[in-house]
C-alpha cells in the first residue's frame, strides 16, 4: 500500500487554474497533490544574442523554490546563490518546452517561463513542466491574438511525470515520502503522441531491471495522457 492511498497507476490530484497571474502573458498554479507551483510566460520581442538576425525564436526556462516551499526555511536564491540541481531543472524545463515549439515561426522573440515552487511534496520538475507548458501556451495564444503570430507555433502537447519503485512495486508519480525512500526513481518527458523528450532515471539502493524500466515507462505514458487531457481542458483546446 502507498502511503496515500493511492493505486500503483493513480496520479495525486492534478488542478491547473489558468490566469493566475494578472500580469503575464500566460500564467497557472498547477497543483500535484500538495505540490503547487506558478508559472508564468513572458514574451520578449527579441531573443538572446547568440540568434540575432536568424529570424528564429527561443524559448527558456527559470526555475526556484520559496523559502517555506519545504518544511524546514531555505534561504532564497538571491541571498545564498543558485545551486547546480535548480540549474539542472530549468535547463530540463527549457529543453522539454523547446522540443515542442516551432522556434522558426515564433520568429526573433523569446519566451521565458518562470516556475517558481511555492509548496513542495515531491514532483516539481514534472509539475513544472506540465504547468509550464499551459503558461507558454497561453502566452502563444496571446500572440496571435494580438495579431502577431498566425497561429499557434506548438507541434505537440507535452507533459512530464515521475515514476518510481517503491517497496518493490512501479509507481506513478511519486510524492516526497515514496520518492525519499524509492529503491528507483524517474522522470519522464513525452508528448501527447507518446514520444519520449527525455528521460531521467536513477537506481537509489539497487540496480532496476529491464522489465522494470519498461513498466515505469508504461505508467509514465499512462500518467502523461492524462495530464495531457487534463490541459487541454484547461486550455480549452481539442
Amino acid at each position: 500500500m502507498r502511503p496515500s492511498g493511492r493505486k500503483l497507476a493513480e496520479l495525486r490530484n492534478v488542478s491547473i487554474e489558468t490566469g493566475f497571474n494578472k500580469q503575464a502573458e500566460g500564467s497557472c498554479l498547477i497543483s500535484f497533490g500538495d505540490t503547487k507551483v506558478i508559472c508564468n510566460a513572458t514574451v520578449q520581442e527579441k531573443v538572446p544574442p547568440f540568434l540575432r538576425g536568424q529570424r528564429v525564436g527561443w524559448v527558456t526556462a527559470e526555475y526556484g523554490m520559496l523559502p517555506r516551499s519545504t518544511n524546514d526555511r531555505m534561504d532564497r536564491e538571491a541571498v545564498k546563490g543558485r545551486g547546480g540541481r535548480t540549474y539542472e531543472i530549468q535547463r530540463l524545463i527549457g529543453r522539454s518546452l523547446r522540443g515542442v515549439v516551432n522556434l522558426r515561426e515564433l520568429g526573433e522573440r523569446q519566451i521565458i517561463v518562470d516556475c517558481d515552487v511555492i509548496q513542495a511534496d515531491g514532483g516539481t520538475r514534472t509539475a513544472s513542466i506540465t504547468g509550464g507548458f499551459v503558461a507558454m501556451y497561453l502566452a502563444l495564444q496571446k500572440l496571435v491574438k494580438d495579431g502577431k503570430l498566425d497561429r499557434v507555433p506548438v507541434t505537440n502537447f507535452l507533459a512530464a511525470v515521475s515514476c518510481g519503485i517503491y517497496k518493490g512495486s512501479c509507481c506513478l508519480d511519486l510524492d516526497y515520502d515514496e520518492d525519499s525512500n524509492a529503491e528507483a526513481d524517474s522522470n519522464f518527458v513525452m508528448d501527447d503522441k507518446g514520444r519520449i523528450i527525455e528521460i531521467q532515471g536513477t537506481a537509489e539502493e539497487k540496480p532496476f531491471t529491464k522489465e522494470e524500466f519498461l513498466r515505469l515507462t508504461e505508467l509514465a505514458e499512462k500518467g502523461i495522457e492524462e495530464l495531457i487531457e487534463l490541459q487541454r481542458e484547461a486550455l480549452k483546446v481539442n
